[in-house]
């Protein structure tokens, strides 16, 4: 949504929501920043004005995406995806509240002069990967977080009934629609890596990969004809992005990649080309850790928590990482490479990738000694996670500790 020029009574108030200033407002809705009065949380309020409802044409799909969405409050739970916090909808009207990101819409870097380098939209494109099925991704869904970490907002249209999908396409922008969404034909996660390609185009280039004059005419150049390649457009983008944009792009489901890994495996490959030397990419941590025997049991959020959570180098050939018998604060993974075990210069061992060594934490008592057990190692963990902007529970401490090899034995009385 683009913010106008619109005032607004800033003492206005939206159930326990305080609004702070306006957002942006849209053709069914306007965004608000808002606080709760009771908690103090700052919130994104997205409330619907009441004619939308009413609409005679679209009021009831527009109804149906909202209550899709409000149904979602509290469930969904991924680091690249908008938390809904609160809903409430009544007869003619509603708001959601949801998690305030503050680095706006990717709409703002889908135009000259406004372009993200092209590591970064590669990087935003392999975390759009791991998201759920949306059905509605375009640059004013998805959410800068800081950096390249994005987040997608406004699932409402991931769960409309079958009979609701062709309104869908004559509600919105066809331009990010893949063919078969444009003919009403059952969708599956290609339909969203289509829209995800369409995104990217639009990131890397400034323009959409298809325009046109009238509706016909985009219709026909969506479901027919080839877009252009991007390097045409940009001449700095490396060759490779073309033909991996051309086949998220293709006209069938089938000629695609067939699933969301194979996708985010060709992004992560060519960032890593295009990165400067020493520099390793977010996507790059979360495949490393994924390849990890023992954190097998970790979901796709914990695993992207503990990969922003570490410290990530790399480490030139034939130094010394620890020896023996020296204080270690840290627990090492090899993601890439080799290290070698050696005592007074002879080979004892070789650490091969997803292999683990350093500093183990043995404890035993309740989890309020820890800190006097081993005060470094605590508060190194601590310290990281507040970086993130949360404090980590006892249960979601103790579930990291475990993953990551280390013993903890429950208090005996």
């Amino acid at each position: 949504m683009a913010v106008s020029d619109i005032e607004i009574d800033l003492s206005l108030q939206v159930g326990k929501y305080e609004v702070v200033k306006l957002l942006g407002k849209g053709a069914t809705g306007t965004v608000y920043h808002a606080k709760d009065s009771f908690s103090g949380r700052e919130v994104a309020l997205k409330t619907i004005e009441p004619e939308v409802f009413r609409d005679p044409e679209f009021g009831t799909v527009y109804r149906q995406q909202f209550l899709n969405e409000a149904s979602l409050a509290g469930k969904l739970k991924h680091p690249h995806i908008v938390g809904i916090l609160d809903a409430v909808v009544q007869e003619d009207s509603g708001y959601i509240a949801m998690e305030l990101v503050s680095g706006g819409e990717l709409s703002q870097h889908a135009r000259a002069g406004k372009l993200l380098p092209v590591e970064d939209v590669l990087q935003i494109g392999f975390k759009c990967c791991g998201a759920l099925v949306h059905r509605d991704i375009k640059p004013a869904n998805l959410m800068l977080a800081g950096g390249t970490n994005v987040k997608i907002a406004d699932f409402g249209a991931a769960y409309l009934k079958k009979s609701h999908v062709a309104q869908t396409a004559s509600m919105g922008s066809p331009f990010y629609m893949s063919p078969e969404q444009i003919r009403g034909e059952p969708l599956t996660l290609h339909s969203d890596m289509y829209s995800l390609g369409v995104v990217l185009y639009e990131l890397l280039t400034g323009q959409r990969p298809f325009t046109a004059d009238s509706m016909d005419a985009l219709v026909k150049k969506i479901t027919e004809l080839p877009p252009a390649p991007p390097t045409k457009l940009r001449a700095d983008l490396p060759k490779e992005i073309d033909a991996i944009l051309f086949r998220a792009l293709a006209k069938t489901p089938e000629q695609r990649y067939p699933t969301w890994t194979e996708f985010s495996i060709a992004l992560t490959n060519l960032v890593e080309k295009v990165l400067p030397p020493g520099v390793i990419p977010d996507s790059e941590k979360y495949v490393a850790l994924k390849k990890v025997p023992m954190l097998s049991g970790l979901s796709d959020a914990e695993l992207w928590e503990l990969a922003l959570a570490g410290k990530w180098s790399e480490v030139p050939a034939k130094k010394t990482i620890i020896k023996e018998n020296e204080n270690g604060v840290s627990f090492f993974l090899v993601g890439k490479g080799q290290v070698k075990v050696t005592l007074k210069g002879r080979l004892l061992n070789t650490l091969d990738e997803r292999e683990c060594f350093g500093e183990m934490l043995h404890l035993d008592g309740s989890l309020h000694p820890w800190l006097a057990l081993k005060p470094e190692m605590m508060r190194h963990l601590i310290r990281e996670h507040e970086k993130l902007g949360r404090t980590l529970t006892e249960e979601e401490t103790v579930t990291l500790l475990r993953a990551v090899g280390f013993e903890i034995s429950e208090a005996k009385c």
